[in-house]
């Protein structure tokens, strides 16, 4: 059975009442307690430093050389508060509304309210640290539109805000390095959670450098390592980002929410070619000055700035004229692929379309645009070699973020006790499809405000036995994971791990990304086993686990992302109904937008792991909208 543990009351009152009725450790006990946080992104760098400000023993793991190398510094649009700045409307409310509607009202109603909530907490957070957001000639910082919403609630530092804000909590989690209560562990990867009487006491890293397997133990343990948008091996996040760290926790007894939820960003600079290992992300915030057009002919020839406005097709404009290009992502997203389908896209392959600045640059001109995005601007033109001042950039939609991730309840705790996951590695807030910026905003709320609070609260009411590296669970854990590895490292066969993972890629990109339907899903069902197989008995890679070896970094990480691949077919194929960014094409309405099933489906759906090779449980969170009635979604 799956408790949220959301307080009673008015919503507007429940964090504060339960903050209050928490209980406290007093700060000359706090230094009895020790945590583990792995990850150093913006989730775990603002956890880690302010745990160990509060007085907690912290230990803090990254698989990077430097924590300044988490993907949060890739974020280039902004971070979501609800200030009203620019006195248009907005409000708490206002902001928690939509939120819950641009994720098509598959998120718990209290989590969201917290997020709107504590977001001007944030932001002033920030700026004391020295974030140095854009400010307008008044001296208020600078706020642009995000799709989804109607009201400018973006703060922004040009296209690095992700850089920015990560390097605000580096430095905070770095001071406490210095002063000792943060000991970093850097170039170590989580490969296994340790489980002691039922309760998260450790974790099992392998040294990167040296392949050593080591264990460490502490009171409680949190996750913060993100998502897992590389399985489709093409996406935006960059290489490193991997799902083993929650991976392995599911397989230890945590329940993994709504695994298919994931989302396509609408503005990607399109694939290039077949050995691209990567994607790169344009801001959504460009289009709040950016147009989105294809040409009226099909197979058009001319080039994008001999095409007159009479032959252009602003689609977007067009079919959405109360947002226009600030449709959330989802919604642009099945736009751009439909367009590109019909056989209007752009660009050698046709998977592209225009997004076209030439309006903004003859009436604000060249320097408006560079000071906002001078930075994207430089990113594309070094990328593709065109000029987006002269002519417009090409962008097509790309696996981005995934909504899905290990659940949790209100105090961001797992099912297993002691288990805290945060930002993106948790299922919650975002529903079925996350509204733009809301995503740096999240990392740094469940860091900065949230955990410390709640995991006190669950110290402080916890009987905790002393735990060495040395009980059983440990020395089992580290048994076990070496085996594994050298049953990879035994294959010795012929194909790489990049080439099995691509393929896995394009089947899920194919079957299960934004759009998909009983047939492909049953289909990739069964081909994921001739998957694995190929893996466990053609996987090439060098024969030294004593060492740096990147192949079997990959190797680790793809062995988990065909066992997740699995498990994300059986959840879609288990949501009969459309929503967020994933559209099953048997529910559709008569203008093709996604059809809910509120009857059936408002709940979250949550995994539970059985044993090899067995069908997981599947258990169902009911979903109660007090305050935002679910309706359809219409941004017509």
């Amino acid at each position: 059975m799956l408790k949220n543990n959301v307080p009673s009351g008015p919503i507007e009152d429940k964090w504060k009442k339960h903050v209050f009725e928490s209980k406290l450790i007093n700060p000359a006990n706090r230094k009895k307690f020790s945590v583990i946080v792995v990850g150093t992104g913006l989730g775990g760098a603002s956890a880690a430093s302010t745990l160990a400000e509060a007085g907690y023993k912290v230990d803090a793991f990254c698989l990077q050389d430097t924590p300044r190398r988490a993907h949060s510094i890739a974020a280039q649009g902004g971070i979501n508060a609800c200030k009203n700045y620019k006195n248009d409307g907005d409000s708490t409310y206002r902001f928690f509304y939509d939120t819950v509607k641009g994720g098509d009202y598959r998120a718990r109603e209290a989590g969201v309210y917290r997020l709107a909530e504590l977001s001007n907490k944030v932001i002033d957070h920030c700026v004391a640290v020295g974030v140095p957001f854009a400010r307008e000639y008044g001296g208020l910082l600078d706020n642009r539109s995000f799709g989804g919403t109607q009201v400018e609630r973006t703060f922004y530092a040009k296209g690095q805000t992700g850089q920015q804000l990560l390097l605000g909590a580096y430095q905070g989690m770095m001071r406490q390095v210095s002063e000792k209560n943060i000991t970093m562990h850097s170039r170590k990867e989580m490969i296994d959670l340790i489980v002691v009487e039922g309760k998260a006491r450790g974790i099992v890293v392998r040294d990167l450098l040296t392949g050593a397997i080591e264990t460490y133990s502490a009171d409680a343990v949190v996750l913060a390592t993100g998502g897992y948008a590389n399985l489709y091996y093409l996406s935006t996040n960059a290489k490193p980002s991997n799902a083993t760290a929650i991976w392995r926790a599911y397989k230890r007894g945590a329940g993994f929410a709504n695994p298919c939820f994931t989302q396509i960003h609408p503005t990607c600079i399109p694939i290039a070619g077949a050995e691209q290992s990567k994607l790169t992300l344009m801001s959504e915030s460009l289009r709040n000055d950016g147009r989105i057009w294809v040409p009226k002919l099909k197979n058009e020839t001319r080039l994008p700035n001999e095409i007159h406005e009479e032959d252009r097709d602003y689609f977007l404009e067009r079919c959405y004229p109360n947002f226009g290009n600030l449709v959330p992502r989802d919604v642009t997203s099945r736009a751009v692929k439909k367009v590109c389908d019909e056989g209007y896209g752009v660009g050698s392959s046709g998977l592209a379309v225009y997004l076209d600045f030439k309006d903004k640059v003859a009436s604000q001109g060249n320097k408006f645009l560079e000071e906002k995005y001078g930075n994207l601007f430089q990113m594309y033109e070094k990328i593709v070699g065109d000029n987006p001042y002269h002519s417009p950039m090409k962008i097509y939609p790309a696996i981005h973020y995934t909504m899905g991730g290990l659940w949790v309840d209100y105090n961001l705790m797992s099912n297993i006790p002691g288990l805290f996951v945060l930002g993106e590695a948790n299922f919650s807030e975002h529903g079925a499809n996350r509204l733009g910026a809301n995503a740096l905003l999240q990392g740094l709320v469940d860091g900065y405000f949230i955990l410390p609070s709640t995991l006190g609260n669950y110290l402080a009411n916890t009987h905790l036995s002393p735990v060495q590296n040395n009980k059983v669970e440990f020395s089992e854990s580290i048994e076990s994971n070496k085996e594994k590895i050298q049953k990879l490292i035994k294959i010795n066969g012929n194909i790489l791990a990049d080439t099995i993972h691509d393929k896995l890629g394009k089947l899920m990109w194919n079957a299960c990304s934004m759009s998909r339907n009983k047939e492909k899903l049953q289909y990739t069902l069964n081909e994921i086993p001739k998957i694995k197989e190929e893996f466990w008995n053609h996987l090439k890679i060098p024969k030294y686990a004593n060492t740096l070896n990147q192949e079997l970094e990959k190797a680790l990480r793809v062995s988990d992302y065909i066992e997740l691949a699995e498990l994300m077919c059986r959840d879609a194929l288990a949501r009969e109904e459309s929503c967020g960014s994933h559209l099953r094409e048997e529910y559709q309405t008569s203008n093709g937008d996604p059809q809910r099933n509120d009857k059936d489906f408002s709940h979250i759906a949550c995994w539970k792991f059985t044993e090899e090779n067995k069908v997981p449980e599947r258990l169902i969170e009911p979903l109660e909208y007090e305050y935002c009635k679910p309706t359809q979604r219409d941004y017509r």
